[in-house]
């Protein structure tokens, strides 16, 4: 938030300006802090629109956030006062509304607030994964090492994500091309190919010209009626998902599907393992560690599986316990994480158990990708062979009896 504020020197000099505090009581303090005898103080609006715009172009991007946990690692490990360093990360941070909020993280700890509280109020931004990671490393005075931490898991998790979204990039553009051109086909040329058929009055029609001509005259003819009825059946789809139920289905459907499960698996596992093994080595307590790892994993089964755990632990047992009684969770996972508790190494367990899991999700994603190209070729040779047979060959035994 922004305000506008006219106020008093020590020397009784007459000022004004803006101060940039997450309320009201934030920036009362800030200005107090700089001697400052407040006359009058005003939240600055903006047009809703304005504000909007600006909120959706210049949110910050996860290798915005990435760039700056690694830049304050270093300036911290310098011994660089925080606000100072802070400061000067200010002017290099070229999305205006990160660069704001970095501005309202600096009021607040001017104001006296830790760096995880100020945090805090920005929780949609930095997300309660990396706000709980920075209170323990400034509870363990080893706020540099866990800034080191931070940014070399949000590096991990980008680089997989990109991966995998590079490898399905090709075989999504070749479906979406396909159904384009379907469209198109069905729209446009084949009513005008199928006509040429018909005007012809062939009466010994092929099979696949009858149902082709049945196929295209239906879609042209309730075309709207249709488009609408998909956008309608996809808007109902999205926001059922929106509800716990639907997401709680959609997420063990994703887990069940063929083929795709078994990569989806591995990717949630790796994502489980690495978001535990950091939260253990920065020094958060293993029940906060096993709450927080459920919120970030982002799947409802493995989430209920997991705050199972914690009660588990709560009452004096294991999470490999709780891990054993669900097929989602490998019996791999379960004997190594068995071990990992045992010795008291848990922490290194879950390092092994991601390294593992993430070889096997970008490997999986990899073999997905070369499965699914020739499919599609497969499917584009058979629509193409279906148009020959419906469309052309009665077109050739028009010319032909000519």
């Amino acid at each position: 938030m922004e305000f506008l504020y006219q106020a008093k020197t020590q020397t009784g000099e007459l000022i004004t300006g803006k101060v940039e505090a997450p309320s009201e009581d934030q920036a009362v303090n800030v200005l107090h802090q700089k001697n400052l005898a407040i006359l009058s103080l005003e939240e600055t609006r903006k047009g809703l629109m304005l504000q909007d715009l600006t909120t959706a172009f210049s949110r910050p991007s996860q290798k915005d956030i990435v760039l700056f946990t690694r830049q304050m690692a270093t300036l911290v490990e310098a011994d660089v006062p925080l606000v100072e360093g802070l400061h000067a990360l200010v002017r290099q941070i070229e999305k205006e509304a990160f660069r704001k909020v970095v501005l309202i993280i600096i009021s607040s700890i001017e104001g006296g607030a830790s760096l995880s509280l100020a945090l805090n109020e920005h929780q949609k931004i930095f997300g309660r994964f990396y706000i709980s990671l920075v209170r323990a490393g400034e509870a363990a005075g080893k706020l540099q090492t866990t800034l080191s931490y931070l940014a070399d898991y949000l590096e991990r998790s980008a680089s997989l994500n990109s991966k995998i979204k590079g490898a399905l990039a090709y075989p999504i553009f070749i479906l979406f091309a396909m159904v384009v051109v379907t469209i198109i086909l069905i729209t446009t040329v084949l009513p005008k190919l199928l006509s040429i058929v018909e005007d012809a009055g062939v009466q010994d029609l092929p099979f696949t010209t009858k149902v082709l001509i049945a196929v295209t005259s239906f879609i042209n003819q309730y075309f709207v009626f249709l488009l609408i009825l998909i956008i309608g059946a996809i808007i109902l789809l999205f926001y059922y998902i929106k509800t716990p139920r639907g997401h709680s289905q959609f997420d063990n459907f994703k887990l069940r599907m063929p083929q795709f499960g078994k990569t989806i698996r591995s990717f949630y596992l790796a994502r489980i393992a690495e978001t535990l093994s950091v939260l253990i080595k920065s020094g958060v307590p293993i029940l906060d560690g096993i709450s927080i790892t459920s919120d970030v994993v982002g799947n409802a089964t493995y989430q209920d599986i997991l705050l199972r755990a914690k009660e588990n632990v709560q009452g004096g047992g294991t999470i490999s316990e709780v891990f054993e009684k669900y097929k989602e969770i490998p019996p791999l996972v379960v004997s190594m994480l068995a071990i990992g508790e045992k010795t008291g190494r848990t922490d290194f367990m879950l390092e092994n158990i991601f390294n593992f899991y993430k070889a096997e999700s970008e490997n999986s994603v990899q073999n997905l990708s070369q499965l699914i190209e020739p499919v599609l070729i497969l499917i584009l040779g058979l629509g193409v062979g279906l148009l020959v047979s419906a469309v052309l060959l009665p077109i050739y035994s028009l010319v032909g009896g000519a």
